[in-house]
């Protein structure tokens, strides 16, 4: 058994810098199946940065205060997620979430199977130079900073 206040979790930011606080919290309680991150995001930051999937993991998200709008699918549907509301995201769909609203959100990252990332499974979608169009681009970590390498033409972006 593991016991933790969400207060006394470090934060630790994406290295994008797209939020201001997250804290992971299933890592403070240790758990190796479950991935649970809280965040809070001022009017203009994200969960994540950008449009992107896990193929390793199914993720849902629960807004806890304001709300917040995901751009699912290539398509970028608009979601638009409510305080006390849910959204689940299966394995291999695209998704991002920001808050686009005047207050702060509070929210959860709930993910399972699966404590941490399998970098190996992650793909984002993202502008490529070179094919001069918006591609799906595979996620790597190097020194702390993502590597992106689009799928269709091979190009790296750091």
């Amino acid at each position: 058994m593991e016991k933790v206040a969400v207060d006394e979790v470090d934060t630790e930011l994406n290295p994008m810098e797209v939020h201001s606080v997250r804290k992971p919290v299933s890592r403070a309680l240790g758990t190796t199946d479950f991935a649970m991150n809280y965040f809070e995001l001022e009017p203009g930051e994200s969960f994540s940065g950008g449009l992107h999937r896990h193929d390793d993991q199914e993720e849902v998200f629960y807004v806890e205060e304001g709300t917040v709008t995901f751009d699912v699918g290539v398509d970028r549907e608009s979601v638009v997620v409510d305080a006390g509301e849910l959204i689940r995201f299966p394995p291999g769909e695209f998704q991002t979430g920001y808050n686009d609203a005047d207050e702060r959100v509070v929210g959860w990252a709930l993910g399972a199977p699966g404590a941490r990332h399998d970098w190996d499974d992650l793909q984002s979608r993202a502008y490529c130079p070179e094919c001069d169009a918006e591609r799906t681009k595979d996620v790597a970590m190097a020194d702390g900073r993502f590597r992106l390498t689009c799928t269709e033409c091979g190009n790296v972006q750091e």
